[in-house]
C-alpha cells in the first residue's frame, strides 16, 4: 500500500500549495536531487500517467530540438515499483517519448522517492500547467485532483494562477455529453463554444449545427438560446389544461370526506375521466377498502 504524503508544511501560494511537501530541487540536500544520467531502457512511462494523448507533429518537432541542443530539463523519475533497477516516469513523459524519437541512449534525470499518491498529484499538476493541454484535459485534470486530494476550487486557482470563475466554467465543460467532448478534444469546438452548449437540451444536435454550419460562440449562443424556447413552447402546448373550478371544488369535497387526497382528471368534452385517491399509510388503505366494500 503507498504510504501517505506528508502533510503541507502551509506554503500558502503557487504550485507549492498543492505539492504536499514533496522535496524540491532548490531546497533539499544535493544527494537526494543530484542530476544524473541514466540509459532510455532502463526509463519506463507511468501507466497511471492522466495525460494519454500526445501529437505525433509536435513529438517530432521536440525530438528535432533534442537532437541539435539536447534536454535542457531533466526528467524527474523514481525507483520503478515493479524493481529491476529500472525508473518510473514522475515528470517529462512527454520529452521520454520524444528522445526516443531522436534515438537518445541516455537521459538526464532527478531520482526523487515518492509514493504513488505523491507521483500523482505531481503528474496532473505538470499536465494542467502545460499550455497544450485541451480543455477536457485540462477540466479532468482539476476534477482528479479535487476527488483525489480534496482540494477545492478556491486552492486550485490559488495554486494554478487561475481565477476561480475559470476553474469553475472549466469544469462544467464535463457537465457535456461524451461525444461533444470528444468534438471539443478534436478542436472542432472551443471551449466558448462548449461553454455556450452546457444549457442546450440537445447539446449533441446544436454541436452538430454549430460544426456544420461554422458557427461562432455568439451564434452557438443564440441558436441555443432559440432551442430552448422552442422546447419551452413544446411542453407549454403539452401540459393537460387547467381545472375548472367545478372540478377543483369536488375534489376538495372529497378529500375533506374521506380525508385523503383525490385528484380528479376530466378531459373538455368527454364524459369519462380518472378518479385517483391517495393514501399516506396502510391504515388509510384498510380504511378506505373497508368504505368501497360496505363494511
Amino acid at each position: 500500500m503507498a504510504k501517505q504524503p506528508p502533510k503541507s508544511r502551509g506554503l500558502g501560494r503557487g504550485l507549492s500549495a498543492l505539492m504536499s511537501d514533496v522535496p524540491s530541487p532548490e531546497t533539499d540536500a544535493a544527494p537526494a536531487v543530484a542530476e544524473r544520467h541514466i540509459p532510455t531502457e532502463l526509463i519506463e512511462a507511468n501507466p497511471n500517467q492522466p495525460r494519454k494523448t500526445f501529437n505525433d507533429n509536435e513529438l517530432r518537432e521536440l525530438s528535432d530540438s533534442i537532437r541539435q541542443k539536447g534536454i535542457i530539463q531533466p526528467l524527474i523519475v523514481r525507483p520503478s515499483p515493479n524493481g529491476g533497477n529500472k525508473f518510473q516516469i514522475v515528470a517529462g513523459e512527454r520529452r521520454w517519448r520524444a528522445a526516443q524519437i531522436a534515438k537518445m541512449h541516455s537521459l538526464p534525470v532527478v531520482v526523487r522517492d515518492l509514493s504513488d499518491t505523491e507521483v500523482l498529484e505531481l503528474a496532473i499538476i505538470e499536465n494542467i500547467q502545460r499550455a497544450d493541454l485541451n480543455p477536457v484535459e485540462e477540466a479532468l485534470g482539476y476534477r482528479q485532483l479535487m476527488d483525489s486530494f480534496g482540494h477545492t476550487q478556491e486552492q486550485m486557482a490559488t495554486a494554478m494562477g487561475k481565477s476561480r470563475s475559470h476553474i469553475a466554467n472549466i469544469l462544467r465543460l464535463l457537465q457535456l455529453p461524451e461525444p461533444v467532448l470528444k468534438y471539443l478534444r478534436e478542436g472542432k469546438l472551443t471551449a466558448g463554444h462548449a461553454r455556450a452548449l452546457i444549457p442546450a437540451e440537445d447539446p449533441l444536435g446544436v454541436a452538430k449545427q454549430v460544426i456544420g454550419h461554422a458557427l461562432n460562440v455568439r451564434q452557438t449562443e443564440a441558436l441555443v438560446a432559440k432551442e430552448k424556447a422552442s422546447g419551452q413552447t413544446s411542453k407549454s402546448k403539452g401540459k393537460a389544461p387547467e381545472k375548472d373550478a367545478d372540478t377543483k371544488a369536488l375534489e376538495g369535497d372529497l378529500s375533506a370526506q374521506l380525508k385523503m387526497k383525490v385528484s380528479i382528471s376530466h378531459a373538455p368534452g368527454h364524459e369519462g375521466g380518472t378518479l385517483s385517491i391517495g393514501y399516506k399509510d396502510l391504515d388509510q388503505l384498510d380504511d378506505l377498502c373497508r368504505l368501497l366494500s360496505g363494511y
